[in-house]
């Protein structure tokens, strides 16, 4: 630790920390532009100048180093002139439009030039023009001239995104920040340059023009788009949510948010929002009110349950529910005699998996991994902020390991990847087992023989086996994989004999707190195989959030009745379904989720419900009233989640499961692998415009294919190729995959292409249209 007096303090900070530290653990505030506490030092602004003892000009205070018994002043007439000097500097090319400028209200360079700038400039030269670029449907490069040079989105880019999509171009006034060649921002992180840039440079597209910052409303929320429960500000006017900016977690999402996070909101206002309860009668929809859908479902609940069996009732809920409305599902579910409820959409392999799976550790306990080994998963797009915990700590210590289809760029340097085509998994995985096996002298798991050793996959147990702080995480595919049982298994023995956390990236924003009330039961495909002959569907559409949407679909056409407890209304649901129910999203009720590391955060509505639509959570209260079922008298949802959750729910979190390990063959011809589309995971999501216009949504209509198989079809980027699985196929554009497995075809699952043909793994074959 050094000491130094800072105006007049003592202030103690760690060697090496700079002046800017300093001030802000002493609570002093040194103005600044270019800094920024989870970026590098760039001291290109130059407004941090503070004046040091015995130094012969002011120096920026962020790239300043402490030294024992340096003396520091931050306001003395030396400083304050110094900064008065950068300012003005800063404003003579800064064009004067703060009246139309969408920063303002929330700019540091407006707030600044209040304290620190004249009222005129001294300056009569024309002020120089930059002229707009088109980045994208995310982020506004209109206004460039405001600019100030910072280099925060540079850095940001380069050093927490791991893709340098922006840099500056030519020297002295004429500098620029652009993209290169005339490119787009494609980064699933680029909105958080929005947040960091201090000026209106640049600024967000679907919000441009919209409001006014002192307009806005505020309220504090979660995102439900993925399991971290990244923290968020909902800001709204005229009852209708407008923006949604990062709310700063540092245990959780940091500073920053997903842009899913961020542009999904344009989705809360879609125009397929349902308003008023809806019944199909002759084919024809038509709206009704409550008390008349509501007695028509608990007849007919009451009625099928009563001649089929409870058995015969189902239901499907989508993980992006809340905990009060996923518990009072499932006991409505029940309280009728049935077991059949289920919130793992994608998972079909249930047999001994973990009764609720988690992440295994606190999100921050991430950064202090020194050897991590991921199993089919798509990290980067699946879990965009525990990407950017890994890729930060691959640059210190953390060797990463990676088992998988290969194709999907991390932007983390992996020291060990095995890529096969998913068949070949189970077989890549036990090799890693057998070599673990053999160094720690122990038998293998019970149903499979030591295998033949790999160099890579002996490289990835040696290294699992040298590290102090270990993890083994199961991504999403591997959930979904038709061998997710052996899978479990071999992850399980793996991380018990080499001392790592075993640790589920939970699919879907709710997915542990849908766990842990108990809403599944034998998996997605035991409950649509079975004679339901009444389906409850919450936050669900069959198509897009199925794994294999013809199967879904043939199995709902079979039921007497379809129940919809949906926010929206799509041409699969207006098929499917005989009912319409419509309740709100979760920025109009009070939510509660339980994040990948079981934490539960409570929300609070932050605009009124849309139209005659309710709380999902209100309508299964009524439900449950009508099925004169007990426990359903609810005044609040605070006592529905006093109900849902025990004081010591930690304790039920469980990653160990008793599965056994099954070996198959693996296959010999193209085998496909499913991602589920970046911005399709949920309908939210999937009605953002903007969202839908980037180049990762167009990724998900994409036929992906590795080098090989790309150059022996003779392909070039955009062709047009079939791909056929079983009796289905669907002719969609190709797209280059580098890295992917030689036999692997990449098609994403949640997409209108991919519900036209099977499960999101099995054969198949491509051909050129």
């Amino acid at each position: 630790m050094v000491e130094i007096e800072l105006d007049g303090k003592s202030v103690e900070v760690p060697q090496g920390s700079m002046v800017m530290h300093a001030a802000n653990k002493a609570g002093t505030y040194i103005p600044h532009f270019c800094y920024h506490k989870k970026l590098s030092i760039a001291a290109n602004c130059r407004m941090c100048l503070v004046e040091v003892e015995k130094a012969p000009k002011p120096l920026p205070a962020c790239a300043t180093p402490v030294s024992q018994g340096m003396k520091v002043f931050t306001h003395s007439p030396k400083a304050v002139e110094a900064q008065r000097s950068v300012m003005e500097f800063l404003l003579i090319n800064h064009p004067l439009d703060c009246p139309i400028c969408d920063q303002g209200g929330e700019c540091q360079l407006q707030d600044l030039a209040v304290g620190y700038g004249k009222s005129n400039s001294r300056y009569d030269e024309e002020k120089r023009v930059v002229f707009h670029k088109n980045v994208g449907p995310l982020i506004s490069m209109q206004e460039m001239s405001r600019c100030i040079h910072c280099t925060r989105c540079v850095r940001f880019g380069q050093e927490v995104a791991g893709v340098m999509e922006l840099g500056m171009v030519n020297r002295g006034e004429h500098s620029e920040i652009t993209t290169f060649s005339g490119q787009t921002i494609d980064s699933e992180l680029s909105g958080n340059m929005i947040d960091i840039c201090p000026v209106g440079a640049l600024t967000s597209k679907p919000f441009r023009y919209a409001a006014r910052t002192w307009e806005l409303g505020r309220k504090r929320s979660v995102s439900p788009h993925d399991s971290l429960g990244s923290n968020t500000t909902v800001q709204t006017k005229a009852n209708k949510v407008m923006r949604v900016v990062a709310l700063e977690n540092e245990a959780i999402n940091e500073c920053w948010i997903s842009d899913r996070d961020r542009f999904a909101y344009e989705g809360l206002n879609s125009a397929d929002r349902i308003t008023a309860p809806m019944v199909k009668q002759g084919g024809e929809w038509l709206e009704t009110d409550w008390e008349s859908a509501m007695t028509y479902v608990a007849n007919s609940l009451k009625t099928i349950a009563a001649e089929s069996g409870p058995e015969a009732v189902a239901a499907l809920a989508h993980p992006i529910s809340s905990v009060e409305e996923l518990h009072l599902l499932q006991k409505l579910i029940r309280g009728l005699g049935s077991s059949q409820v289920e919130t793992r959409l994608h998972q079909i392999d249930v047999k001994g998996a973990p009764s609720t799976p988690w992440l295994g550790m606190p999100i921050a306990k991430l950064d202090e991994l020194d050897r991590i080994l991921v199993v089919g998963s798509f990290l980067r797009k699946d879990q965009p902020l525990i990407a950017v915990r890994l890729r930060a700590t691959a640059k210190r210590h953390l060797q990463l390991l990676r088992i998988d289809a290969g194709g999907d760029d991390w932007l983390i340097p992996a020291v060990g990847s095995i890529a096969a085509v998913p068949s070949a998994w189970v077989k890549e995985l036990s090799e890693v087992a057998s070599a673990v096996s053999i160094a720690k002298s122990i038998s293998m798991p019970q149903g499979i023989e030591l295998v033949a050793i790999s160099p890579a996959a002996q490289s990835i147990a040696d290294r699992l086996l040298s590290g102090s702080s270990v993890a083994v995480l199961i991504g999403s595919a591997a959930q979904a994989h038709p061998q997710a049982a052996s899978l479990f298994a071999l992850a399980q023995f793996i991380a018990t004999h080499t001392g790592a956390t075993l640790g589920f990236l939970p699919v879907g924003g709710n997915a542990v707190g849908a766990s842990l009330v108990k809403a599944n039961s034998a998996g997605v495909d035991a409950l649509l195989s079975g004679e339901r002959r009444a389906v409850l569907l919450m936050n669900l559409e069959p198509d897009v959030d199925l794994p294999n949407p013809q199967y879904a679909r043939a199995a709902l056409a079979k039921a007497n009745t379809v129940i919809a407890l949906s926010a929206y209304r799509s041409p699969d649901l207006l098929e499917v379904a005989d009912v319409i129910l419509p309740i709100t999203p979760f920025t109009e009720t009070v939510s509660t989720f339980v994040n990948a590391e079981g934490v539960v955060q409570t929300i609070q509505p932050a605009v009124k419900p849309l139209g005659d639509s309710r709380p999902a959570w209100k309508v299964l209260r009524v439900l449950g009233g009508l099925l004169n079922l007990d426990g359903f008298l609810f005044n609040a949802p605070e006592e529905v989640l006093g109900e849902a959750l025990s004081e010591d729910y930690c304790s039920l979190l469980n990653n160990q499961g008793t599965a056994s390990v099954s070996m198959t063959p693996v296959g010999t011809g193209l085998e496909r692998v499913s991602d589920i589309a970046s911005y399709s995971g949920d309908s939210i999501v999937r009605r953002s415009p903007a969202l839908q216009l980037t180049r990762d949504a167009k990724r998900g209509n994409q036929v992906g294919l590795g080098q090989k198989l790309f150059t022996e079809m003779g392909l070039k980027e955009g062709d047009a190729v079939r791909v056929t699985q079983g009796l289905l196929s669907v002719d969609m554009p190709v797209t280059l995959e580098r890295n992917l497995a030689s036999h692997a075809v990449r098609v994403s699952a949640g997409t209108l292409a991919s519900a036209q043909l099977g499960s999101m793994f099995g054969p198949v074959t491509i051909s050129k249209v």
